[in-house]
């Protein structure tokens, strides 16, 4: 594959890997401060990534919160926000939601082929329409990111993209935050699904930095790449 942005996934869960229950209120795994992180980590993207089924459950808003650090980005000749990418398989998303509707901010969904007409229709004048191949093809989705001038880029989610992010081997850092409790909820979604994944214990990840923010834990790893580019 050739150039790519720098690909960091972040992500909180429980103690027992769960990144959500089955309440319809969404559970928060974290705190004020962590939150805080977060939107650091964000306002030094170029650009930030769910999957549809984020869209469709969280209706997340995709902004950096802290009007110094946008007025900051501006200064550096950067939107105030980051651009909010999306994946989507079915074309099943809503542009009412917050992620079309929240904020100044370009939006990019990449879209599985067969989809791409109707999305570009339901969309126009709202988001750009991107056909990422059929199936979706991530490789694909970062080319286009790096030819748009995406260096940096986030993935928040969920669970099925952030393992197709790793088992692509496309990841270069995970920031994952532990909270201290369990879920126990067969039911619920896991921050990656079951399957081979590269990093196992002949592969381990490169922990690079541990930190307490309150009462959940910061665990920073580098992903070195196995087949590094020429």
């Amino acid at each position: 594959m050739g150039e790519r942005p720098y690909v960091l996934l972040s992500c909180a869960m429980s103690v027992d890997g769960y990144i959500d229950d089955g309440a319809p209120e969404r559970l928060l795994l974290s705190n004020e401060e962590d939150f805080d992180r977060v939107d650091a980590v964000r306002a030094g993207c170029d650009a930030i990534l769910v999957g549809a089924a984020t869209v469709r459950r969280d209706d997340p808003r995709l902004l950096v919160r802290s009007p110094e650090r946008r007025r900051e980005r501006l200064a550096r000749g950067l939107p105030p926000n980051p651009v909010k990418v999306t994946l989507s398989a079915t074309g099943n998303l809503d542009p009412a939601s917050r992620f079309f509707t929240a904020g100044e901010a370009e939006k990019i969904v990449y879209a599985a082929s067969p989809t791409v007409g109707k999305l570009a229709a339901v969309l126009e004048g709202i988001s750009s329409v991107v056909d990422a191949g059929d199936p979706l093809d991530l490789g694909r989705v970062l080319a286009d990111l790096a030819g748009r001038g995406v260096r940096r880029l986030m993935v928040e989610g969920g669970g099925s993209v952030h393992t197709e992010f790793l088992r692509r081997d496309l990841a270069d850092e995970l920031q994952l935050v532990v909270a201290p409790f369990f879920v126990g909820d067969p039911a619920a979604p896991r921050f990656v699904h079951d399957g081979l994944l590269p990093y196992d214990s002949r592969r381990r990840m490169e922990l690079a930095e541990v930190r307490r923010i309150g009462d959940v834990v910061l665990l920073r790893y580098l992903l070195p790449r196995e087949h590094p580019p020429s």
